[in-house]
């Protein structure tokens, strides 16, 4: 049987990159998927996430969404229980980088990277959250959340102020909602994602940059975005019911080196 079938997901940031991969990957074990993005086509080109899903049988929409609108956020998850009748998994992903330190940092930029990667994780949460408390448990779980943090969030990366510590912030965030919400029955985990290649142009695939991820990471490939959805699927399946409030490390070993 699929390890997720008849589970109802919603992927924010799901058209592209690591979110279109763990989106693809629930669809191929048997979840209806909502992608929650500002934009339908992935940054990597070709089909959007919702028709590869499909195509092959799968049962997928998009909903536009800005997450750090607390009512586009209410609309979404409104729509998805309009339609599938309840959510069993929110998978925040959505976000957005801009490498500056401290000072460089612009109040402008400050505000809008945590608008999207802390307040928007809080706005998904919530509603999610809102919503798995007015449904019936299902295998001992209401519901599950999963949040994707960085190895960013737990080492300082030069030069990479919002955006870490909007990361970190996320594994807090994470441990809270676990605790505060274990009586309730809702799952709530992290995965913090090493060196990940993905299709997003700039500074991520860098030469060098590139190169001293390679030094850093142990193992001898660097990751994909399948690896994270791997880890995904795992957290999002009856597997991992006695599994919450944890940060699990996606990264080759780098965190252990």
């Amino acid at each position: 049987m699929p390890l997720l079938e008849d589970k109802v997901a919603i992927v924010t940031g799901g058209s592209s990159g690591i979110g279109r991969a763990i989106a693809l990957k629930f669809a191929a074990e048997g979840a209806a998927v909502v992608i929650a993005d500002t934009a339908e086509l992935p940054i990597e080109g070709g089909q959007s996430t919702v028709d590869l899903i499909q195509s092959t049988g799968g049962t997928a929409m998009h909903v536009a969404t800005d997450i750090s609108e607390w009512d586009a956020v209410d609309a979404l998850v409104g729509k998805t229980a309009a339609r599938f009748g309840r959510l069993d998994v929110m998978v925040n992903n959505a976000a957005i980088y801009t490498s500056t330190n401290l000072v460089e940092t612009t109040p402008e930029q400050w505000n809008r990277v945590i608008g999207v990667n802390l307040t928007g994780f809080f706005h998904c949460s919530k509603r999610a959250v809102m919503q798995m408390l007015s449904q019936a448990p299902v295998n001992e779980v209401r519901g599950r959340i999963i949040n994707i943090s960085s190895q960013h969030g737990m080492v300082a990366c030069p030069g990479d102020f919002p955006y870490s510590v909007s990361k970190g912030a996320i594994v807090q965030m994470t441990r809270q909602i676990a605790v505060d919400h274990a009586g309730d029955l809702i799952v709530c985990n992290a995965i913090a994602p090493g060196k990940i290649i993905t299709g997003k142009p700039g500074v991520a695939n860098d030469p060098d940059a590139l190169a001293y991820s390679h030094s850093r990471t142990p193992w001898p490939r660097l990751g994909t975005p399948n690896d994270v959805a791997g880890a995904a699927l795992f957290l999002a399946s009856d597997m991992a019911s006695y599994v919450t409030g944890i940060n699990l490390m996606v990264d080759g070993g780098w965190m252990a080196g």
